[in-house]
Parts: C-alpha cells; structure tokens; sequence
C-alpha cells in the first residue's frame, strides 16, 4: 500500500462522515477495496469521470479538513512516541528486577491497552 493510500483511507477513517454518500462509497471503493475508476462507474452506473470528480472532491474535502483539525497528524504523532515508550520500557524491563520491573510490566500492559 503506497503512502497517498494509506494517508488516505486514515484520512476517510477519521473524518468520512463529512463526505456525501456517493463520496464516500467511491472513495472507499477506490482506496480501500482497489477498484478502478472504470470498475467504479460501472457499480454505481455513472461516468468514469463522474467518478473521477467524486474521488477528487472528496480528496480536496479530507485534505483540506486535516489541514485545519490535524487529527490524522496528531494521532501518528502519538503512534511514534508509544512505540518509542514500548521500546524504552522494554529495554528498562530488561535492566532491571524486582519493583521497577513490576512497574515497567504495568506500563508495558497500560501502553498495550491504549493501543488496541
């Protein structure tokens, strides 16, 4: 999965429910399930360009309500700074016994739970 496709199903993930139906079920069809353009048109009987303007005025929609909210950055933020938590608690895990490592331990589960 490129980087656009990725950035762009969390983008539909976090603020889709801005977009109308038809934007939304192109969008996912398009990113999420890979169709073409062509593939696209043909299910939900319209042009190929009918799909084509669908998909990018959804783009510009989720792009442009990223820039003003940042969600989407935000969360990757705090994905890289978990992971980063994990690695040094594991490392600190490993260092040490008794009490630090009980309390490493609880983190270590805390940090899991907020993850999933």
């Amino acid at each position: 999965m490129g980087d656009k496709t990725l950035m762009m199903t969390m983008l539909l993930d976090f603020y889709g429910d801005l977009l109308t139906p038809r934007q939304r079920s192109c969008f996912s069809m398009h990113y999420n399930e890979d169709l073409s353009l062509a593939e696209i048109a043909e299910i939900m009987e319209i042009s190929r360009q009918g799909v084509r303007d669908l998909i990018v005025r959804a783009e510009a929609t989720l792009m442009e309500t990223e820039e003003k909210i940042g969600l989407v950055k935000r969360f990757s933020e705090q994905r890289i700074v978990m992971d980063k938590m994990r690695e040094e608690l594991c490392e600190l895990k490993r260092l040490t016994e008794g009490t630090a490592n009980e309390i490493a331990d609880r983190l270590l589960k805390e940090l899991e739970s907020i993850r999933e």
